[in-house]
């Protein structure tokens, strides 16, 4: 079977990332990369041996599928024209900058035919697709989430919500498996500009609450969740990739004299992950999807699950104190 033939639209640092792991695919034929910026076209050309394109509506005619990583702000207008071009789209997340556009990149997707998926691309860390295998023979109670960054110059266009925060909205709603009722969230700002921390807690109709915390003014980087069970505590990190289990024991042992020589309160498993990069199992995943071997990870719909959770976290920083019962469980 003849490979998939692929483009990359835009090709900054994330854009970068798809069109190394693209050109090393065996399943993908990288046609070209789209980016206004010459010197960072004609550098992508040398390193991946494709086409460079200007214009990005030069490369829809030569490919079938695309993987759209510009500005949020340029989701829709670019997502549209490759929808509307009969081509199947992986975008970064957030799926767009509003509802609305969400909607209309569904909508466009639906009425062509063609894949739409996003690219939430912590569903594909080797450690949460363990932690979700694991946790399936668990009670979860509480999810407690952190996302912590020193304040970079990437995605400013956005606030902390929709750059870091989205990701583990996105993988709490998987955990959780039940639609939020309620939400608080309080953050701010240190400078002009977007939100850059915000604590967010979700309540869900099945009584597991979510705590999420996502901050740009951190001094280490951090990825990592919880999930606090009935009889076990699993602790995740993405950037080292591994699981822990933490689980109760009360074992004892005794001389023959009675006296205690040891107590067991707790054991600890270390659960081996695989060592496959997350984005190359998700451009893998984007191919069987093209293909219709598989269904989207993250579907239009489930993105705009998590964007419109975003949208009402920000609400709640921007108005202190704002607690919100949900009308319509999202």
């Amino acid at each position: 079977m003849n490979p998939v033939r692929v483009g990359v639209i835009g090709i900054g640092n994330m854009g970068w990332h798809h069109a190394r792991v693209l050109s090393l695919l065996r399943d993908a034929e990288l046609v070209g990369v789209a980016d206004p910026d010459e010197a960072r076209g004609r550098l992508a050309v040398e390193q991946f041996d494709c086409r460079w394109f200007p214009a990005y509506e030069d490369l829809l005619s030569e490919v079938e599928a695309v993987c759209i990583a510009v500005p949020t702000l340029l989701h829709h207008r670019v997502g549209m024209a490759c929808l509307q071009a009969g081509v199947h789209v992986l975008i970064e997340k957030p799926i767009a900058a509003t509802q609305e556009e969400a909607a209309d990149l569904i909508g466009a997707a639906e009425a062509a035919g063609r894949l739409l998926q996003v690219g939430h691309i912590e569903r594909f860390n080797p450690a949460f697709r363990e932690l979700l295998r694991v946790v399936a023979n668990e009670e979860v109670v509480v999810l407690e989430a952190r996302r912590h960054s020193p304040n970079a110059d990437r995605a400013n266009d956005v606030s902390v919500v929709l750059d870091l925060m989205i990701h583990d909205i996105d993988l709490v709603l998987e955990l959780a498996a039940s639609p939020v009722v309620r939400l608080a969230a309080a953050g701010g700002r240190s400078s002009d500009g977007p939100i850059d921390y915000v604590n967010a807690t979700l309540g869900f109709a099945n009584g597991v609450v979510a705590s999420l915390t996502a901050s740009k003014m951190a001094h280490r980087k951090i990825r990592s969740l919880s999930a606090h069970c009935r009889s076990s505590l699993m602790e995740t990190d993405f950037l080292n990739r591994n699981l822990r289990i933490h689980r109760r024991s009360h074992e004892s042992v005794s001389a023959d004299h009675g006296e205690l020589l040891y107590r067991n309160d707790g054991f600890i498993e270390e659960v081996s992950t695989t060592s496959i990069e997350p984005l190359y199992a998700e451009l893998e995943h984007f191919l069987q999807c093209v293909r219709g071997r598989e269904t989207p990870a993250v579907d239009g719909l489930q993105a705009s699950r998590a964007l419109q959770l975003a949208d009402l976290i920000e609400q709640c920083v921007e108005q202190p104190n704002l607690c919100m019962a949900l009308e319509a469980p999202i």
